[in-house]
Protein backbone atom coordinates (compact mmCIF):
# COMPACT_ATOMS: atom_id res chain seq x y z
CA UNK A 1 0.00 0.00 0.00
CA UNK A 2 1.28 3.47 -0.94
CA UNK A 3 2.11 5.87 1.87
CA UNK A 4 2.65 9.61 1.60
CA UNK A 5 6.26 10.49 2.47
CA UNK A 6 7.13 14.13 2.95
CA UNK A 7 10.35 16.06 3.45
CA UNK A 8 11.40 19.56 4.38
CA UNK A 9 14.77 20.81 3.23
CA UNK A 10 14.82 24.09 5.15
CA UNK A 11 16.70 27.19 4.10
CA UNK A 12 13.80 28.48 1.96
CA UNK A 13 14.00 32.01 3.37
CA UNK A 14 11.28 31.78 5.99
CA UNK A 15 12.52 34.94 7.75
CA UNK A 16 9.72 37.04 6.25
CA UNK A 17 7.14 35.02 8.20
CA UNK A 18 7.48 37.44 11.11
CA UNK A 19 5.91 40.44 9.37
CA UNK A 20 3.31 38.75 7.18
CA UNK A 21 0.39 38.52 9.66
CA UNK A 22 0.67 42.24 10.44
CA UNK A 23 0.95 43.14 6.75
CA UNK A 24 -2.03 40.93 5.88
CA UNK A 25 -4.14 42.49 8.63
CA UNK A 26 -3.36 46.02 7.47
CA UNK A 27 -4.23 45.07 3.88
CA UNK A 28 -7.53 43.38 4.72
CA UNK A 29 -8.72 46.00 7.23
CA UNK A 30 -8.27 49.00 4.95
CA UNK A 31 -10.19 52.03 6.17
CA UNK A 32 -9.89 51.06 9.84
CA UNK A 33 -7.48 52.75 12.21
CA UNK A 34 -5.38 50.06 13.88
CA UNK A 35 -3.07 50.68 16.80
CA UNK A 36 0.42 49.21 17.03
CA UNK A 37 -0.79 46.95 19.84
CA UNK A 38 -3.68 45.61 17.76
CA UNK A 39 -1.45 44.74 14.84
CA UNK A 40 1.42 43.23 16.86
CA UNK A 41 1.84 39.46 16.57
CA UNK A 42 4.45 37.84 18.86
CA UNK A 43 7.23 35.75 17.30
CA UNK A 44 10.21 33.78 18.63
CA UNK A 45 12.41 36.76 17.88
CA UNK A 46 10.35 38.77 20.37
CA UNK A 47 10.20 36.08 23.03
CA UNK A 48 13.46 34.13 22.60
CA UNK A 49 14.08 30.37 22.49
CA UNK A 50 16.88 30.10 25.05
CA UNK A 51 14.64 28.41 27.61
CA UNK A 52 13.87 25.44 25.32
CA UNK A 53 16.10 22.40 25.81
CA UNK A 54 17.44 20.14 23.08
CA UNK A 55 15.15 17.30 24.17
CA UNK A 56 12.11 19.58 24.24
CA UNK A 57 12.94 20.80 20.73
CA UNK A 58 13.28 17.22 19.48
CA UNK A 59 10.00 16.19 21.05
CA UNK A 60 8.09 19.13 19.60
CA UNK A 61 9.55 18.65 16.11
CA UNK A 62 8.54 15.00 16.24
CA UNK A 63 5.01 15.99 17.26
CA UNK A 64 4.69 18.46 14.41
CA UNK A 65 5.87 15.85 11.92
CA UNK A 66 3.54 13.24 13.41
CA UNK A 67 0.65 15.61 12.79
CA UNK A 68 1.77 16.46 9.24
CA UNK A 69 2.38 12.83 8.26
CA UNK A 70 -0.84 11.71 9.94
CA UNK A 71 -2.90 14.32 8.09
CA UNK A 72 -1.36 13.92 4.65
CA UNK A 73 -1.80 10.16 4.82
CA UNK A 74 -5.36 10.61 6.06
CA UNK A 75 -5.95 12.81 3.04
CA UNK A 76 -4.56 10.14 0.70
CA UNK A 77 -6.52 7.22 2.11
CA UNK A 78 -9.70 9.30 2.23
CA UNK A 79 -9.21 10.14 -1.46
CA UNK A 80 -9.06 6.45 -2.43
CA UNK A 81 -12.15 5.56 -0.41
CA UNK A 82 -10.63 3.74 2.56
CA UNK A 83 -11.81 6.31 5.13
CA UNK A 84 -15.57 6.92 5.55
CA UNK A 85 -17.34 10.18 6.33
CA UNK A 86 -15.65 13.56 6.22
CA UNK A 87 -12.16 14.71 7.19
CA UNK A 88 -11.07 18.24 8.13
CA UNK A 89 -7.29 18.41 7.99
CA UNK A 90 -4.98 20.24 10.40
CA UNK A 91 -1.99 20.51 8.03
CA UNK A 92 -0.39 23.95 8.31
CA UNK A 93 -1.49 24.57 11.89
CA UNK A 94 0.84 22.06 13.60
CA UNK A 95 2.80 24.64 15.61
CA UNK A 96 -0.26 25.71 17.59
CA UNK A 97 -1.36 22.36 19.00
CA UNK A 98 2.26 21.32 19.53
CA UNK A 99 3.34 24.52 21.28
CA UNK A 100 0.32 24.59 23.57
CA UNK A 101 0.19 20.91 24.49
CA UNK A 102 3.93 20.77 25.21
CA UNK A 103 3.06 22.71 28.37
CA UNK A 104 0.34 20.28 29.49
CA UNK A 105 0.22 16.99 31.41
CA UNK A 106 -2.15 14.05 31.06
CA UNK A 107 -4.16 15.51 33.96
CA UNK A 108 -4.85 18.71 32.06
CA UNK A 109 -7.88 18.81 29.77
CA UNK A 110 -8.28 19.97 26.18
CA UNK A 111 -11.38 20.44 24.09
CA UNK A 112 -11.07 20.29 20.33
CA UNK A 113 -12.92 21.06 17.12
CA UNK A 114 -13.99 19.30 13.92
CA UNK A 115 -10.36 19.90 12.80
CA UNK A 116 -9.08 17.98 15.81
CA UNK A 117 -6.55 15.35 14.74
CA UNK A 118 -3.61 17.64 15.47
CA UNK A 119 -4.83 18.48 18.97
CA UNK A 120 -5.20 14.81 19.83
CA UNK A 121 -1.76 13.88 18.50
CA UNK A 122 -0.13 16.77 20.36
CA UNK A 123 -1.87 15.80 23.62
CA UNK A 124 -0.43 12.29 23.41
CA UNK A 125 -3.19 10.40 21.63
CA UNK A 126 -2.17 6.94 20.43
CA UNK A 127 -1.46 7.16 16.68
CA UNK A 128 -2.58 3.60 15.98
CA UNK A 129 -5.87 3.92 17.85
CA UNK A 130 -6.51 7.35 16.35
CA UNK A 131 -5.96 6.09 12.82
CA UNK A 132 -8.12 3.04 13.48
CA UNK A 133 -10.90 5.32 14.67
CA UNK A 134 -10.71 7.40 11.50
CA UNK A 135 -10.80 4.19 9.43
CA UNK A 136 -13.94 3.17 11.38
CA UNK A 137 -12.35 0.11 13.00
CA UNK A 138 -13.22 -1.52 16.33
CA UNK A 139 -9.69 -0.98 17.67
CA UNK A 140 -10.13 2.79 17.49
CA UNK A 141 -10.31 5.12 20.47
CA UNK A 142 -14.08 5.24 20.05
CA UNK A 143 -14.35 1.63 18.86
CA UNK A 144 -14.89 2.90 15.33
CA UNK A 145 -18.15 4.65 16.16
CA UNK A 146 -17.00 8.26 16.35
CA UNK A 147 -14.74 8.73 13.37
CA UNK A 148 -12.69 11.77 12.46
CA UNK A 149 -14.72 14.43 14.27
CA UNK A 150 -15.25 12.62 17.56
CA UNK A 151 -11.85 11.39 18.73
CA UNK A 152 -11.54 11.35 22.52
CA UNK A 153 -9.23 9.82 25.11
CA UNK A 154 -10.10 10.69 28.69
CA UNK A 155 -6.95 9.02 30.02
CA UNK A 156 -4.96 11.67 28.14
CA UNK A 157 -7.27 14.52 29.08
CA UNK A 158 -8.70 14.71 25.55
CA UNK A 159 -12.37 15.54 26.13
CA UNK A 160 -13.10 15.08 22.48
CA UNK A 161 -13.11 16.60 19.05
CA UNK A 162 -16.44 18.24 18.34
CA UNK A 163 -18.56 18.56 15.22
CA UNK A 164 -20.40 21.58 16.68
CA UNK A 165 -18.82 24.96 15.96
CA UNK A 166 -17.94 26.39 19.37
CA UNK A 167 -18.92 23.17 21.09
CA UNK A 168 -15.79 23.10 23.25
CA UNK A 169 -16.33 26.35 25.16
CA UNK A 170 -18.76 24.96 27.71
CA UNK A 171 -16.83 21.71 28.12
CA UNK A 172 -13.53 23.48 28.80
CA UNK A 173 -15.11 26.00 31.14
CA UNK A 174 -16.85 23.19 33.01
CA UNK A 175 -13.61 21.21 33.26
CA UNK A 176 -11.86 24.29 34.62
CA UNK A 177 -14.65 24.77 37.16
CA UNK A 178 -14.19 21.14 38.20
CA UNK A 179 -10.44 21.71 38.67
CA UNK A 180 -11.02 24.78 40.81
CA UNK A 181 -13.70 23.08 42.90
CA UNK A 182 -11.38 20.13 43.60
CA UNK A 183 -8.49 22.52 44.34
CA UNK A 184 -6.13 20.91 41.80
CA UNK A 185 -3.55 22.82 39.78
CA UNK A 186 -4.79 21.27 36.53
CA UNK A 187 -5.89 23.50 33.68
CA UNK A 188 -8.23 23.26 30.72
CA UNK A 189 -7.44 24.46 27.20
CA UNK A 190 -10.15 25.23 24.67
CA UNK A 191 -9.07 25.18 21.01
CA UNK A 192 -11.47 26.96 18.64
CA UNK A 193 -11.51 28.61 15.24
CA UNK A 194 -12.18 32.16 14.15
CA UNK A 195 -15.72 31.23 13.10
CA UNK A 196 -16.50 29.94 16.59
CA UNK A 197 -15.42 33.28 18.05
CA UNK A 198 -18.71 34.71 16.76
CA UNK A 199 -20.84 32.13 18.56
CA UNK A 200 -22.78 33.28 21.61
CA UNK A 201 -21.24 30.74 23.96
CA UNK A 202 -17.78 32.20 23.25
CA UNK A 203 -18.88 35.31 25.12
CA UNK A 204 -20.84 33.44 27.78
CA UNK A 205 -17.94 31.18 28.67
CA UNK A 206 -15.26 33.87 28.63
CA UNK A 207 -17.47 35.91 30.94
CA UNK A 208 -18.08 32.94 33.25
CA UNK A 209 -14.38 32.03 33.29
CA UNK A 210 -13.53 35.59 34.23
CA UNK A 211 -16.03 36.14 37.02
CA UNK A 212 -15.16 32.77 38.58
CA UNK A 213 -11.43 33.17 37.88
CA UNK A 214 -11.21 29.72 36.31
CA UNK A 215 -7.97 27.94 35.23
CA UNK A 216 -8.75 27.86 31.51
CA UNK A 217 -6.89 29.05 28.40
CA UNK A 218 -8.90 29.84 25.28
CA UNK A 219 -6.76 29.25 22.16
CA UNK A 220 -8.14 30.72 18.96
CA UNK A 221 -6.68 29.17 15.81
CA UNK A 222 -7.39 32.01 13.42
CA UNK A 223 -6.93 30.47 9.98
CA UNK A 224 -8.79 33.51 8.56
CA UNK A 225 -11.74 31.84 6.85
CA UNK A 226 -13.92 29.89 9.33
CA UNK A 227 -15.44 27.66 6.63
CA UNK A 228 -15.12 30.04 3.67
CA UNK A 229 -16.05 33.50 5.00
CA UNK A 230 -13.09 35.84 5.59
CA UNK A 231 -12.53 36.87 9.20
CA UNK A 232 -12.14 40.51 8.16
CA UNK A 233 -15.68 40.39 6.74
CA UNK A 234 -17.44 38.46 9.51
CA UNK A 235 -15.89 40.10 12.57
CA UNK A 236 -16.71 43.59 13.84
CA UNK A 237 -13.41 43.65 15.74
CA UNK A 238 -10.18 43.57 13.72
CA UNK A 239 -8.70 41.00 16.10
CA UNK A 240 -10.13 38.29 18.29
CA UNK A 241 -7.59 38.80 21.08
CA UNK A 242 -8.87 42.33 21.75
CA UNK A 243 -12.20 40.88 22.90
CA UNK A 244 -10.43 39.71 26.08
CA UNK A 245 -10.56 43.29 27.36
CA UNK A 246 -14.33 43.03 27.76
CA UNK A 247 -13.87 40.09 30.12
CA UNK A 248 -10.95 41.42 32.16
CA UNK A 249 -8.40 38.83 31.03
CA UNK A 250 -5.17 39.04 29.03
CA UNK A 251 -5.49 38.82 25.26
CA UNK A 252 -2.38 37.88 23.28
CA UNK A 253 -1.75 37.56 19.53
CA UNK A 254 0.94 35.14 18.40
CA UNK A 255 2.34 33.94 15.10
CA UNK A 256 0.73 30.52 14.74
CA UNK A 257 3.44 29.26 12.39
CA UNK A 258 6.17 29.95 14.96
CA UNK A 259 6.35 26.99 17.35
CA UNK A 260 8.62 28.66 19.88
CA UNK A 261 6.43 31.76 20.07
CA UNK A 262 3.30 29.66 20.60
CA UNK A 263 5.11 27.56 23.20
CA UNK A 264 6.21 30.61 25.19
CA UNK A 265 2.88 32.46 25.04
CA UNK A 266 1.02 29.27 26.04
CA UNK A 267 3.53 28.60 28.83
CA UNK A 268 2.85 31.99 30.40
CA UNK A 269 -0.93 31.59 30.11
CA UNK A 270 -0.94 28.04 31.48
CA UNK A 271 1.34 28.93 34.39
CA UNK A 272 -0.94 31.88 35.15
CA UNK A 273 -3.93 29.56 35.23
CA UNK A 274 -2.13 27.05 37.49
CA UNK A 275 -1.31 29.83 39.95
CA UNK A 276 -4.98 30.65 40.25
CA UNK A 277 -4.70 33.94 38.37
CA UNK A 278 -7.47 33.12 35.93
CA UNK A 279 -8.08 32.71 32.19
CA UNK A 280 -6.26 33.99 29.10
CA UNK A 281 -7.35 34.40 25.48
CA UNK A 282 -4.69 33.59 22.86
CA UNK A 283 -5.18 34.36 19.18
CA UNK A 284 -2.78 32.37 17.00
CA UNK A 285 -2.68 33.62 13.40
CA UNK A 286 -2.34 30.69 11.00
CA UNK A 287 -3.48 29.30 7.64
CA UNK A 288 -4.71 25.84 6.75
CA UNK A 289 -2.91 24.07 3.91
CA UNK A 290 -6.10 22.50 2.58
CA UNK A 291 -9.76 23.43 2.46
CA UNK A 292 -12.34 23.53 5.22
CA UNK A 293 -13.08 19.89 4.37
CA UNK A 294 -11.35 17.52 2.01
CA UNK A 295 -12.86 18.22 -1.40
CA UNK A 296 -13.38 21.94 -0.75
CA UNK A 297 -12.61 23.88 -3.98
CA UNK A 298 -11.04 26.72 -1.93
CA UNK A 299 -12.10 29.45 -4.35
CA UNK A 300 -12.12 31.93 -1.47
CA UNK A 301 -8.32 31.80 -1.10
CA UNK A 302 -6.17 34.45 -2.79
CA UNK A 303 -3.96 33.12 -5.64
CA UNK A 304 -1.24 35.70 -5.00
CA UNK A 305 -0.25 38.70 -2.85
CA UNK A 306 0.39 38.85 0.89
CA UNK A 307 -2.20 36.19 1.67
CA UNK A 308 -0.51 33.71 -0.67
CA UNK A 309 2.88 34.53 0.85
CA UNK A 310 1.47 33.76 4.29
CA UNK A 311 -0.10 30.55 3.01
CA UNK A 312 3.30 29.42 1.73
CA UNK A 313 5.04 29.83 5.09
CA UNK A 314 5.56 26.37 6.58
CA UNK A 315 5.83 26.02 10.37
CA UNK A 316 8.11 23.01 9.93
CA UNK A 317 10.53 25.05 7.83
CA UNK A 318 10.41 27.96 10.25
CA UNK A 319 11.31 25.59 13.09
CA UNK A 320 14.06 23.85 11.14
CA UNK A 321 15.70 27.12 10.11
CA UNK A 322 15.56 28.51 13.64
CA UNK A 323 16.98 25.49 15.50
CA UNK A 324 19.84 25.06 13.03
CA UNK A 325 20.61 28.77 13.18
CA UNK A 326 20.70 28.65 16.99
CA UNK A 327 22.67 25.39 17.03
CA UNK A 328 19.96 23.57 19.02
CA UNK A 329 19.63 20.66 16.57
CA UNK A 330 21.67 19.48 13.60
CA UNK A 331 20.38 18.58 10.14
CA UNK A 332 21.11 14.90 10.82
CA UNK A 333 19.12 14.99 14.05
CA UNK A 334 16.21 16.63 12.30
CA UNK A 335 16.28 14.07 9.48
CA UNK A 336 16.25 11.20 11.98
CA UNK A 337 13.13 12.64 13.61
CA UNK A 338 11.35 12.91 10.24
CA UNK A 339 12.21 9.29 9.40
CA UNK A 340 10.94 8.04 12.76
CA UNK A 341 7.70 9.96 12.35
CA UNK A 342 7.14 8.42 8.91
CA UNK A 343 7.66 4.95 10.35
CA UNK A 344 5.30 5.57 13.27
CA UNK A 345 2.52 6.82 10.99
CA UNK A 346 3.03 3.93 8.55
CA UNK A 347 2.70 1.53 11.51
CA UNK A 348 -0.52 3.29 12.50
CA UNK A 349 -1.93 2.88 8.99
CA UNK A 350 -1.05 -0.82 8.90
CA UNK A 351 -2.73 -1.26 12.28
CA UNK A 352 -5.88 0.49 11.08
CA UNK A 353 -6.08 -1.39 7.79
CA UNK A 354 -5.64 -4.77 9.46
CA UNK A 355 -8.11 -4.09 12.28
CA UNK A 356 -11.70 -5.45 12.09
CA UNK A 357 -14.77 -3.31 11.59
CA UNK A 358 -17.19 -3.20 14.54
CA UNK A 359 -19.59 -6.11 14.87
CA UNK A 360 -23.28 -5.45 14.30
CA UNK A 361 -24.14 -6.02 17.95
CA UNK A 362 -21.72 -3.24 18.92
CA UNK A 363 -24.47 -0.81 17.87
CA UNK A 364 -26.18 -1.58 21.18
CA UNK A 365 -23.06 -1.22 23.31
CA UNK A 366 -21.89 1.99 25.04
CA UNK A 367 -25.31 3.59 24.63
CA UNK A 368 -25.89 3.97 28.37
CA UNK A 369 -23.36 4.31 31.19
CA UNK A 370 -22.87 1.28 33.41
Amino acid sequence: MFFIKLSIEGGNNMTHYQELPQALMKEKHQGQTLTKEEVKVQTAHDLGVENVSKEEAKSMYKTMWDIRNFEENTRHFFSIGQIPGFVHLYSGEEAIATGVCANLTDKDYITSTHRGHGHCVAKGGDLKKMMAEIFGKSTGLGKGKGGSMHIADLDKGILGANGMVGGGFGLATGAAMRNKYLKTDDVAVCFFGDGAANEGNFHECLNMASIWNLPVVFVNENNLFAESTPQWYSSGSPTIAERAQAYNMPGVRVNGKDLFAVYQVAKEAIERARRGDGPTLIEAITYRNHGHFEGDEQKYKAPDGIEKEWADVDALEVFRDLVTEKGILSQDELDEIVAQSQKDVEDAIHFAQESPIPKEEALYEDVFAD
